[in-house]
């Protein structure tokens, strides 16, 4: 840049020209940042730059320039442009006169970067379908929810509550039915951080399935064992 700032001149009219020269630099370096998060990705990322006299560092955030710094082989750091405060006239005057082989260094960057991608593939194989996996794990779920809301069923017509749940433990690992009325809100193996295979959000993955589904019946039969007491203990029942 060749932008100089007369730092002998009234402060006001520094501060001024400083503002002015920030903001210049802001827009400059602002559309550099911007071509950096393109090309690197992400919503945050920061890159530098090596200089003969030191190292500038431009931080974006989702594209818009957060700041740029300026560091000099020996002496204090410089912010150019910040989002905290604006830098010191003679400190901000240094750093630009570095600026310009700062943007030489970006350009190179951008230079370097020409034929990176020739030679990679654009010619994939062709994914294999998973429908048929997820219809048979749909087909389970389903089947296993009609078994549930039957049991619910039952259980809201005992219990006479609106919410309720059944739990048992199924070779050591808890399983959970809640219902709400005569349907299941979930079906959950393994406590308060386990696996659903029933909810209201979406289905369980296959590989869940896979693993508790097979044990769904002995939970079928602890809740028929449940219904068989509380038939046996009214049975007992005298009037």
């Amino acid at each position: 840049m060749s932008d100089r700032l007369d730092i002998a001149a009234d402060p006001d009219a520094v501060a001024a020209e400083r503002d002015a020269v920030v903001s210049r630099i802001r827009d400059h370096a602002g559309d550099i940042a911007y071509a950096i998060a393109r090309i690197e990705g992400g919503d945050y990322g920061r890159r530098s730059f090596e200089t003969a006299d030191g190292e500038w560092t431009v931080k974006h955030e989702q594209g818009d320039i957060e700041f740029l710094k300026f560091e000099p082989r020996s002496g204090q750091e410089t912010y150019v442009v910040s989002t905290q405060q604006q830098p010191e006239p003679a400190a901000l005057a240094e750093a630009l006169a570095d600026y310009d082989a700062f943007v030489a260094a970006f350009d190179d960057y951008i230079a370097s970067l020409d034929g990176l991608l020739d030679d990679v593939p654009t010619e994939f194989p062709t994914p294999a379908s998973a429908a048929d996996i997820v219809a048979e794990r749909d087909r389970i779920v389903a089947r296993l929810r009609e078994v549930c809301n039957q049991m619910a069923g039952e259980l809201y017509r005992y219990e006479m509550d609106d919410y309720g749940t059944f739990t048992a433990r199924v070779d050591g690992t808890r399983w959970e039915l809640k219902r709400e009325e005569s349907s299941t809100s979930y079906l959950r193996v393994g406590g308060s951080g386990g696996t659903y295979l029933l909810s209201q959000y979406g289905p369980p993955s296959a590989e869940a399935v896979r693993e508790f589904a097979p044990d769904a019946p002995d939970f079928v039969a602890a809740y028929n064992d449940h219904v068989a007491e509380l038939e046996l203990d009214l049975e007992q029942i005298e009037l």
